[in-house]
């Protein structure tokens, strides 16, 4: 092959890997956080896990709904708190309104603060990131099946702790202003 063909095929290749690469890197982020709870990235958990239930010790969980002004819902939690006991499994809803007079898919993403509780925070099921379409006017009740993991109580980083915050942040899916 002459020099020109190997440097067109070598450039090609790079613009392959580097256009895979940015669509593999949102998943592969969102493993690491789930995995490690960086950034107050909650842990994913199954109904089924084993989980130490603490009587008497609670913790306060607050709820925060969002989206963003592009997308035209109105997003909130049922409840804006509850006090739960560590490990015992809870469930928390949230609403969402279509305000528009067309179909709107949105997408969710949350977090968990301090982002020292992340770790401790398991998500059993979740709406988050699913994407979500909602008809005119239509209204979805969405939840959120949680648990706090008793090991927050005994962490030298969260032992204090006494209210963790979970937020969603609603964004549209099919609004062309949001892509890229």
């Amino acid at each position: 092959m002459t020099p020109p063909i190997k440097t067109a095929l070598l450039a090609s290749s790079i613009a392959v890997g580097m256009t895979a690469l940015g669509f593999a890197s949102p998943p592969l982020y969102r493993m690491f956080c789930e995995a490690t709870g960086f950034d107050g990235t909650t842990q994913r958990a199954s109904a089924a896990m084993a989980r130490k239930v603490v009587p008497g010790k609670t913790i306060e969980v607050k709820f925060d709904a969002n989206h963003v002004p592009t997308i035209p819902w109105t997003f909130k939690p049922e409840q804006n708190q509850q006090v739960v006991t560590l490990g015992e499994r809870n469930i928390a809803f949230f609403t969402a309104t279509n305000r528009s007079n067309r179909p709107i898919t949105g997408s969710a993403t949350f977090n968990v603060s301090p982002n020292q509780a992340g770790p401790y925070f398991a998500k059993i099921q979740c709406f988050c990131f699913k994407q979500q379409t909602l008809q005119p006017g239509e209204t979805v009740r969405m939840p959120v099946i949680y648990y706090v993991d008793a090991g927050v109580a005994t962490d030298e980083d969260t032992r204090d702790m006494q209210v963790i915050t979970l937020s969603y942040t609603f964004y549209p899916i099919d609004d062309p202003r949001t892509r890229g």
